[in-house]
């Protein structure tokens, strides 16, 4: 298993940039339009990706034809999802392409990509003139017309004036919602004049590398959902995601008009210690060391302010900056920080412990949150003895809370997207003696055994796993053994079913005479599958007892995706179950049922559900100003009821099953807990 880097990564989010633009690429007027070109390091770039693709990948993809329609689709998907920004003269046009973008992809042509990145740009500003054009004028709210706000099966505007047309409900739609924040008519024209400039202004700051990484994933995605291209500073950014730290000053940045600003300072880090650097504050200079020219910075994107303010542990960072709290004709004031070492702590795994009584009998119960499987792998290689790792922080905490003489455990895994396959593993084992915890598929049909490497059990007391459909990967191969074991009951909704197996290839190895900086491929080379031979792709992990969901399967998933790969099974690993949970499962069922039926909290928390997907299935609105208010109104005093209906329910409840007020904020996780003292209680008759 350890000859992969196997790291299962589902909903990561990165900033598409890259390095600064060339003066040749660069925007010299708010109203101009850039133009984009290819870099010479995107065809070396590109002519990698499909060597490693057609050697690498787990189905050994054909490029062709078929390969092409699908890659132009996704990328016009990509560029204009709900098509609002191209007519359909530009998709007449771009319909040449359809099935040449696999030959040009196999020659590094990628001109195409870039012509049709830099007609949605055109497109882009045009709309954008014409929005505030619009919010010159106030809308005639008393007309009785409707905005369809689903455009999934819209055809593409064929005039400009239909596409106006479309605008003009959209932003009227966008100006009702502002306007029953009790907003005057002048301060909403102004709100979305700023959003709509901002939104351009951001557009505009897209760069070479930043269409080569759409169009480049626009190909890889058709092949399957999670084989991906990452630019050189998306792969860096992968990496402190893995890590759980950076070298830096230790602040969240945000773009605000023009402006890099504060958006929180990482407790512990440089720029907390230092004390001068303060929320809400304007980063508008960076300068390195003592001496280093400052950079003015006002207007640049967000991901290039952070590069510059990143930096090497120990180096010295000058910022200019405004304070917040003065304005922005405050006097700047330079401060200075010494870089380090920053831990990002909120995505490591947490501990809490809650205080229950189940039919008169006390019960403590130990929670685990963990959102996500990470793994510092840099700083093991270099010999680091406190390097940041899932399974180590878990067996801490499981000490700990044994120490508190906790009766059972809840793992809440819910939102966790995956992370390291073999974090996943060893965390497995500090739940079980031994034994394998995963089966892993390669392309050439050959299986291996992921097995507990630890004998011995942690913790070895009742447990639950949480998990939603926002769980995937890692977090799936351990709710999945969890589950074949009957080690513990698995709680919640299917997860996401993500059960592939990826690889990251760093695109420099290839290179290695180069000065030029390539990226990062993530490339599928597996399919991995439960030990008792079932396949989590596309099904995912069901649940033991399941909760209400606002997800439907069909919109958001694995099985959503046009390009998964299929559900398929393999042989049952040996394996010998724990204990016979499974015979518990019903009688707990039926005691989770007739609890919540009689909980206001649980049955507020379901009937919010359905009121969501009645909305979520409506797919137009009015646009008359009194209708939508009195609608508005109607839904205000159903909030407002509720509140008061919770107010009493924290009286009532806490006289029946005093809890502590945490979870009493998370309706589920109290009914994860009363499941685990109902199986406690029956374990013992």
């Amino acid at each position: 298993m350890k000859k992969y880097l196997l790291l299962l990564i589902l909903t990561l989010q990165f900033s598409l940039l890259a390095a600064t633009l060339p003066e040749s690429q660069k925007n010299t007027g708010a109203d101009s339009v850039i133009t984009l070109k290819p870099d010479p390091r995107h065809q070396k770039s590109d002519l990698l990706i499909m060597t490693l693709l057609s050697r690498y990948h787990y189905t050994k993809p054909e490029i062709n034809d078929t390969m092409s329609s699908n890659v132009l689709d996704k990328y016009l998907e990509t560029l204009d999802y709900n098509k609002t920004y191209f007519l359909a003269s530009d998709i007449e046009e771009f319909e040449k392409y359809r099935f040449q973008l696999d030959d040009n992809l196999k020659m590094g042509k990628l001109d195409p990509a870039f012509e049709i990145f830099n007609r949605f740009l055109t497109r882009l500003k045009e709309r954008n003139d014409h929005i505030i054009n619009l919010l010159k004028t106030e809308f005639d709210f008393t007309s009785d017309e409707v905005y369809q706000t689903d455009r999934k099966t819209a055809k593409w505007a064929s005039t400009r004036e239909e596409l106006d047309e479309l605008w003009r409900k959209r932003i009227k739609n966008e100006a009702i919602n502002e306007m029953l924040k009790e907003r005057t008519w002048e301060k909403t024209a102004e709100t979305l004049t700023k959003r709509y400039t901002a939104f351009q202004n951001r557009m505009r700051q897209n760069n070479s590398e930043d269409v080569f990484q759409f169009f480049m994933n626009s190909f890889s995605q058709s092949i399957d959902p999670h084989t991906n291209y990452f630019s050189p500073v998306t792969s860096e950014n992968f990496q402190i995601s893995m890590r759980l730290s950076l070298d830096g000053i230790g602040a969240q940045l945000r773009t605000e008009d023009e402006y890099t600003t504060v958006a929180e300072i990482i407790a512990g880090g440089p720029a907390f210690k230092n004390g001068q650097l303060k929320k809400d504050d304007k980063i508008i200079g960076v300068a390195q060391g003592d001496t280093g020219e400052v950079v003015d910075v006002i207007g640049w994107r967000l991901d290039d302010v952070v590069q510059l303010i990143r930096g090497q542990k120990g180096t010295l960072v000058r910022l200019q900056v405004l304070d917040g709290k003065a304005g922005l004709n405050s006097k700047p004031k330079e401060i200075k920080i010494i870089r380090d070492k920053v831990k990002l702590e909120e995505q490591a795994a947490k501990k809490d412990v809650i205080e229950l009584n189940q039919n008169g009998t006390p019960f403590k119960l130990g929670i685990i949150t963990l959102p996500a499987f990470y793994f510092d792998y840099e700083a093991q290689s270099r010999g680091e003895k406190d390097y940041k790792s899932t399974t180590r922080d878990i067996r801490r905490l499981l000490k700990e809370l044994q120490d508190e003489k906790v009766d059972g455990l809840i793992m809440d895994l819910r939102n966790n997207g995956g992370g390291s396959l073999q974090e996943a593993i060893e965390l497995t084992g500090l739940f079980i003696k031994d034994g394998p915890v995963v089966q892993v598929k390669n392309s050439d049909g050959s299986i291996e055994i992921g097995d507990d490497p630890d004998a011995g059990l942690v913790y070895d007391g009742p447990m639950a796993v949480l998990v939603n459909r926002f769980s995937a990967s890692a977090s799936e191969i351990f709710a999945g053994a969890i589950q074949d074991y009957q080690r513990g009951l698995i709680i919640g909704e299917q997860t996401y079913g993500k059960g592939t197996v990826q690889n990251l290839i760093d695109l420099n190895r290839f290179n290695p005479s180069n000065t030029d900086k390539l990226g990062q491929l993530k490339i599928t080379i597996a399919k991995y599958y439960r030990i008792d031979g079932g396949s989590t792709q596309n099904k995912g992990v069901l649940p033991d007892i399941p909760f209400p969901s606002a997800i439907d399967p069909h919109e958001f998933g694995e099985s959503s995706e046009p390009s998964a790969l299929p559900w398929d099974q393999i042989s049952s690993a040996e394996f010998n179950s724990y204990e016979n949970l499974k015979s518990l499962i019903p009688q707990l069922i039926d005691k989770h049922k007739n609890r919540v039926n009689k909980d206001p909290e649980f049955t507020k928390l379901v009937k919010d559900i359905e009121e969501y997907k009645e909305k979520q299935s409506q797919k137009s609105v009015s646009l008359n100003f009194e209708k939508r208010k009195k609608e508005w109104e109607e839904a205000e005093a159903k909030r407002k009821d509720s509140t008061l209906d919770e107010a009493n329910i924290d009286v009532q409840d806490v006289t029946e099953t005093p809890v502590k007020k945490e979870s009493m904020d998370d309706p589920l996780l109290k009914e994860t807990a009363n499941i685990i003292t109902d199986m406690i209680l029956l374990s013992v008759k």
